[in-house]
């Protein structure tokens, strides 16, 4: 009987460890999977131009070249546009977060009588867009802010769609926060940025996020309003070009062989891979620090307690 038992729980044990090892297994394959065209962007990047053209460049580069980083860095118009970009990155997020997360806490409260009312006009807005040429005369014409630094901050300083994410969190808090703090003597200010921010932080970063990288991976804001202006071009609108030049030059070098002896160590394949490791570089280095409130924050709504 004994026996009997331990084969029993030696076979359950088996059957128990299958399903951690086939688990393993699946996410060591996803991750490769996931990670194998970040590594061969990275491989392409530090590629010598003309072996690039040859492909089949796996995990690591086959002719090693810095030629593309340095034909991109170069040019001092990167280290202007890297801060144009870097700056009105920053700026808005914190406008951002500073203007949506107060009226997400003004909507919030059920004592305000308004808030039915003005939610359903801002939602409305997410369904119904006038279009690009009324935003551009909007912007350029009646606002007057084209070839302007604030074409960048004005639009985006605030969100209705991170409002009601903003807006749903702080309502899943407990009222009692607020009403003990009132009780103590806390304006709406105070309740806010000392009791209800704080415990914000993880729908915060959240928002931050996606808001940092909507604005670090912008371009067309740049075409549109700011393209004649050189000091204020973003780092992906300059990039963008970068890569234009590059094809450019390429479809030259068929017919001409001085420019055909200039491509040879950067292609067009190379510098688009160098400009994609550039450009994701920022967003790398920032979100490890955002991690823990971003993993936090996108599980919104799905526990109850």
């Amino acid at each position: 009987m004994t026996a009997l038992s331990l084969s029993n729980k030696n076979k359950k044990k088996r059957q128990d460890m299958v399903f951690p090892i086939v688990n393993a297994l699946f996410l060591v394959l996803l991750m490769f999977i996931t990670l194998y065209p970040v590594i061969n962007t990275v491989a392409y990047s530090f590629n010598e131009g003309t072996d690039a053209l040859r492909g089949n460049i796996g995990l690591w580069p086959r002719v090693f070249s810095l030629k593309s980083y340095e034909s991109i860095l170069s040019d001092n118009a990167v280290y202007q546009a890297a801060w144009i970009s870097a700056s009105k990155t920053v700026i808005i997020t914190l406008l951002n977060l500073f203007w949506t997360g107060m009226l997400a806490f003004a909507l919030s409260r059920r004592e305000y009588v308004l808030r039915k009312f003005i939610t359903t006009v801002m939602v409305l807005t997410m369904y119904i867009n006038a279009g690009l040429i009324p935003n551009y005369l909007l912007i350029s014409k009646t606002l007057g802010l084209s070839k302007s630094y604030w074409v960048y901050i004005v639009p985006t300083m605030f969100s209705c769609f991170n409002m009601i994410v903003i807006r749903t969190y702080i309502a899943g808090l407990p009222d009692a926060l607020v009403e003990s703090a009132r009780i103590d003597g806390a304006g709406d200010i105070r309740v806010y940025w000392q009791i209800i921010f704080p415990l914000c932080m993880p729908v915060m970063a959240t928002v931050a996020l996606f808001v940092a990288v909507g604005s670090w991976n912008s371009w067309f804001d740049t075409h549109l309003y700011c393209g004649g202006q050189k000091q204020l071009h973003s780092l992906q609108y300059l990039l963008k070009m970068k890569l234009a030049t590059t094809q450019a030059s390429a479809n030259a070098a068929k017919t001409s062989a001085e420019a055909l002896k200039s491509t040879t160590q950067t292609t067009p394949i190379t510098i688009r891979c160098a400009i994609t490791v550039i450009s994701t570089v920022p967003i790398l280095v920032v979100y490890p620090f955002l991690q823990k409130y971003f993993v936090t924050g996108m599980a919104l709504g799905s526990v109850k307690g």
